[in-house]
């Protein structure tokens, strides 16, 4: 059947040679999946080269309607179909035009929303939650340490190896999106927890997870968020906790301590200054904080103070009979 080739050609052949990693393919295969599914249902003797803007249009609009998809999740699913959609075309399975895609009008972007981060009061007490008379309480204080301390991503997190821990030169080496690698600088308790960490769990080979659950297997980034989730709940933090957010923790408060965005931006993996400027708006409000607390209003007194019984021209329509 058409759909299952062009589907296993897009994502086996195309995704792989373009090196994807299996989390983001995965992603792919179940947004295109979910088309499949709809298509099926609407028409089901159409295959993938019997579609058009129109029947795409109105795929995106079922979304929106039926499953309560915001912008941003239309954009992600037709920047998928537009890219299956090219892959086949570029393969030679598809006339350049019977692409449905081809012509797709531009979906309005989401605004974009800023980042939620933790207080100071609130980090410090999920790093302080779990308890050190356990493997798995020193296991997932590290856990929590080095995603705040270093603002690592879950997938990073869950693909820490042994080896990519440098313990003299204070660094890990991390895998991001895309399969780049970048060098992460570790802050000196950072790197005494994970000690710590490694003590109590034993010896590891280079090739081994550093993060290890009750079976000795990798950690998954679903058990990272879990984990995340879980110690924020018994810590009592309100707000709902998880390593993203603690991502965009690290960045608000390097940014509030003078950290530049370069800077940011190569902590963080961003391979565009663009994806980093969001945390711009975190100086705006420090500037706005400091001329609230600017003396300027204790040191003056409002001209109505001064002068109290002098009627000032703008006072019982004046100024407007004058001027009006």
């Amino acid at each position: 059947m058409k759909w299952d080739y062009w589907l296993a050609l897009y994502l086996q052949t195309h995704c792989t040679a373009r090196g994807l990693r299996a989390l983001t393919i995965q992603a792919y295969a179940a947004t295109l999946k979910g088309f499949r599914t709809y298509v099926g249902q609407r028409w089901p003797e159409r295959g993938p080269d019997q579609l058009s803007a129109a029947d795409i249009l109105q795929y995106l609009e079922y979304l929106r309607q039926e499953r309560g998809n915001g912008a941003s999740a239309l954009n992600r699913q037709a920047t998928v179909l537009r890219n299956f959609y090219r892959a086949v075309v570029a393969m030679g399975h598809l006339e350049p035009g019977q692409n449905p895609m081809a012509h797709f009008p531009k979906i309005k972007a989401a605004p974009r929303k800023l980042p939620s981060v933790l207080s100071r009061s609130e980090v410090s007490a999920l790093l302080e939650g779990p308890q050190p008379n356990t493997v798995l309480g020193i296991r997932d204080r590290a856990l929590l340490t080095l995603l705040y301390g270093t603002g690592i991503r879950a997938s990073e997190c869950s693909g820490l190896r042994e080896q990519d821990i440098d313990w003299e030169e204070r660094t890990i080496r991390v895998i991001g999106k895309g399969g780049h690698e970048r060098v992460v600088p570790l802050n000196e308790e950072v790197v005494h927890v994970l000690g710590q960490y490694r003590l109590v769990r034993g010896g590891a080979k280079p090739q081994e997870p550093f993060f290890r659950s009750r079976e000795g297997r990798a950690l998954s980034r679903n058990a990272i968020y879990e984990r995340v989730r879980t110690r924020a709940r018994r810590a009592r933090i309100a707000q709902r906790a998880s390593p993203h957010r603690l991502r965009h923790t690290f960045a608000t408060h390097l940014v509030q301590a003078g950290v530049g965005l370069v800077t940011l931006r190569d902590l963080l993996g961003h391979r565009q200054i663009t994806s980093t400027q969001i945390y711009i708006h975190l100086t705006a409000q420090d500037l706005r904080r400091a001329a609230d607390q600017h003396p300027v209003g204790k040191l003056i007194k409002r001209m109505e103070e001064l002068l109290p019984d002098l009627k000032l021209p703008f006072q019982g329509g004046a100024l407007l009979r004058r001027f009006g």
